[in-house]
């Protein structure tokens, strides 16, 4: 699962870059800054952790750096691209070619299963990969639980085939919302060298998260705090 071409060619600059973003919430007549100028940069090669307390505006950083929420100020480029400022359909379209998000809420749809799932990502995208899904599915080890539905599978399978939903595309940039928040140690280790091997491919990894163990698996830590970084 490389990494595509034209990108691993390119001259080295960032595959993501997230420039003073600032996210604002209204709760009646009251305003939360949910983040206040928050910038990162992710190298090809590169797996950052972004750390910090619950409130400190991780998952609304990674939303915003995935397109699924708009920054009410800042910029973020994926692979050269702005992905913000942009109307959803262009959004979406450009996070289905670019960006893998592995959601912590989930990103299984349960009426389908684990293959059909990886197959429903694929439509989004304009070019998708010759990858056989038989293949990923190998790779995350499910190629036996390929026609179960989510419902039916353990902590640890489902957060194996949430990564691959991610991965449907080959992505350059994979973006994990506490993706092993719900896994034992033994998942927790086989999902941390899975995200590991996507930034070893090339690609960038930007991953929220509580667990030491990931952070530790790391490149780098970014640490923040009522919405700032407050150590990088």
């Amino acid at each position: 699962m490389a990494v595509s071409q034209s990108i691993a060619s390119s001259p080295v600059v960032p595959l993501l870059r997230a420039d003073e973003l600032y996210r604002f919430f209204h709760a009646g007549d009251e305003e939360v800054v949910a983040l206040r100028g928050v910038s990162l940069t992710a190298m090809p090669g590169e797996m950052v952790a972004v750390v910090g307390p619950s409130g400190s505006g991780k998952s609304t950083f990674l939303r915003c750096l995935a397109g699924l929420d708009e920054p009410d100020g800042g910029s973020v480029h994926v692979a050269g691209r702005r992905i913000t400022r942009r109307p959803e359909s262009e959004r979406s379209a450009l996070r289905a070619r670019w960006v893998g998000v592995l959601q912590q809420s989930g990103n299984l749809l349960d009426h389908l299963s684990v293959r059909q799932n990886i197959a429903f990502a694929r439509m989004f995208s304009d070019d998708p990969p010759a990858r056989d899904i038989d293949d990923l599915l190998g790779e995350v080890g499910l190629e036996t639980r390929a026609d179960v539905r989510p419902s039916r599978l353990s902590g640890g399978e489902a957060a194996r085939a949430g990564l691959a939903v991610a991965l449907a595309n080959d992505p350059p940039v994979v973006l994990a919302d506490e993706p092993t928040a719900e896994v034992d140690r033994a998942n927790e280790e086989i999902v941390i060298d899975l995200i590991r091997r996507r930034a070893a491919e090339g690609g960038s990894v930007v991953v929220v998260t509580h667990s030491s163990r990931v952070a530790d698996a790391c490149d780098r830590v970014v640490r923040l705090g009522d919405g700032r970084v407050v150590d990088a």
